[in-house]
């Protein structure tokens, strides 16, 4: 199994520089990762680097929180496109969710995929402030809003990624939508363990050290 084609390698810390995304993506190059994940103000910069690889080119809107309007993440998700994404990783309204408004949720994440057309659309739940119940709705949204991903964690909140979580959100996604475990994957035990419950992306800065330690 080629673990490096599971792999995201995610820069989103506040302090990466030009610099550090520059030497990420040379990374993902040598080691063959399936995508970077990084801010979208790098994008340009990101895409020069990856123009002539296999690698894709993820970046996050209404990250971390994914408190902002609806017009604002819609936004962003299109002139992200514009400056050569190929994937999008949003986080959704918690608030919204925790308080029942499911449909607010689901409108919101059909609204980003519509505007994305064919690019790939990965929804951030941040199951760290959810219950289980909570987790299934979001899951739920997702899939009813043709997202083609359902993602743990933006790696900012209180927790990342967990096996129980992960359980959970592929009983709803199946085989209809794939799951993207993020935060806090460090080793490759952990990654393999993802992998088996049918993870088919992890979110991590750890890729160098999970496969070469093959």
């Amino acid at each position: 199994m080629q673990l490096n084609q599971f792999i995201d390698h995610t820069l989103l810390k506040p302090t990466a520089t030009p610099e550090d995304i520059q030497q990420l993506c040379e990374e993902a190059i040598s080691h063959q990762f399936i995508a970077v994940c990084i801010p979208p103000s790098y994008l340009q910069l990101a895409n020069s680097v990856l123009k002539d690889s296999n690698v894709k080119l993820a970046t996050v809107i209404g990250f971390p929180l994914g408190a902002m309007t609806t017009d604002a993440k819609v936004f962003e998700a299109k002139d992200a496109v514009q400056k050569g994404a190929d994937e999008i990783d949003m986080v959704i309204n918690i608030g919204m969710l925790k308080s029942g408004d499911t449909d607010y949720i689901e409108n919101e994440i059909a609204a980003i995929k519509k505007a994305i057309g064919s690019k790939t659309l990965k929804v951030i739940i941040e199951t760290c402030y959810l219950t289980d119940a909570e987790k299934e709705a979001a899951c739920i949204a997702a899939l009813n809003a043709k997202a083609d991903f359902v993602k743990t964690s933006t790696g900012f909140g209180t927790g990342g990624a967990s096996l129980e979580d992960v359980k959970l959100m592929k009983k709803i996604a199946n085989d209809k939508m794939e799951i993207k475990a993020s935060g806090g994957i460090k080793d490759r035990e952990t990654a393999l363990k993802y992998i088996e419950l049918g993870v088919s992306r992890l979110g991590t800065s750890s890729g160098i050290k999970l496969v070469k330690s093959e």
